[in-house]
């Protein structure tokens, strides 16, 4: 029953305090060491720079994992405690919940005082897009997109690893999405992080698609459009350049009757509502269920994982 206490108390960290500063975040150490490591990768040309990628994005990620098995595996012969209060830190490094919450309800209540520049910069946090030239109903989109697509990476994913291979997955899996989030994408780093970005696409392949279902169920729980979420999911994920990110957005847009679009790339849903800070907030709604589905699943599998072992 251990790690039914360490999810626990993973969730009351997440609940009670949210995010440490970066300053003893172990996300942003991580961040740091990417930026550091990566460097070099531009000095080169585009085959070394994909090798030299795709070795870092390795090493790191196994040393990563194994780092914290020896020290969880050692911490359990001296201390049972000293093993959940460890591991419970490190899952809580792992993922967000609160966090992605936190920037959404900062970024409705910028929009809902009209401080439109200043949401401008707040989005940066959620958004890869550049933010300058939004307007108001493409903030309010962009956000709820936001709690979408990221329902998966800051929560549903972890949780999934953590399952399947305890504290050492849910850290590996947060090791390959913070290099894709930092390198995966196109420019300069289009080649060193290709390895980064298809990696995480795989990783999420199937916590995108029990994200997007929760999502739909998460609908039926908070008197949101269910069939309407499941149509939507089911006709418009393929539209967006993300294999995975389409699920989601699309249940979430389904859900709330609107039309999700980042211009020039996708637009999911039917021809519905606008985004408003309103649309934020009942996506927000839906996170909520989206999560608490999903920490009674995953403490069941537990609970049976210690029944039957």
């Amino acid at each position: 029953m251990e790690n039914v206490a360490v999810l626990l108390l993973a969730l009351a960290i997440d609940l009670a305090f949210g995010d440490p500063p970066n300053a003893f975040h172990p996300v942003a150490w991580l961040g740091r060491l990417i930026a550091l490591v990566m460097r070099p990768a531009l000095r080169s040309g585009k085959r070394r720079q994909f090798v030299y990628g795709l070795l870092v994005v390795s090493l790191v990620t196994v040393a990563a994992a194994a780092g914290v098995y020896f020290l969880l595996v050692n911490l359990y012969e001296v201390s049972i405690i000293a093993y959940v209060i460890a591991a419970a830190l490190l899952l809580k490094a792992s993922f967000s919940l609160r966090g992605l919450r936190s920037a959404a309800v900062s970024a409705k209540r910028l929009l809902s005082a009209r401080k439109d520049d200043q949401a401008r910069f707040e989005l940066r946090v959620l958004v890869g897009r550049d933010t300058a030239g939004l307007d108001r109903s493409q903030m309010a989109s962009a956000v709820v997109e936001s709690v979408a697509e990221n329902s998966c990476d800051s929560f549903i994913a972890p949780l999934f690893y953590f399952i399947l291979f305890g504290v050492p997955g849910a850290v590996a899996y947060r090791v390959i999405n913070t290099f894709d989030a930092m390198i995966g994408h196109h420019g300069e780093w289009e080649y060193p992080g290709k390895f980064a970005a298809r990696l995480d696409d795989a990783a999420n392949y199937i916590p995108a698609r029990i994200s997007a279902l929760l999502l739909t169920f998460a609908a039926g729980v908070t008197r949101q459009n269910l069939a309407g979420a499941w149509r939507i999911m089911r006709r418009d994920h393929r539209l967006t350049e993300s294999p995975n990110a389409g699920w989601t957005m699309g249940a979430v847009a389904g859900a709330l009757g609107l039309t999700l679009e980042k211009v020039g790339y996708y637009r999911l849903g039917d021809a519905g509502a606008a985004p408003t800070e309103a649309a934020i907030d009942a996506s927000l709604s839906l996170l909520n269920g989206q999560a608490i589905i999903w920490t009674g699943l995953c403490l069941i599998l537990e609970v049976l994982r210690a029944a039957f072992t």
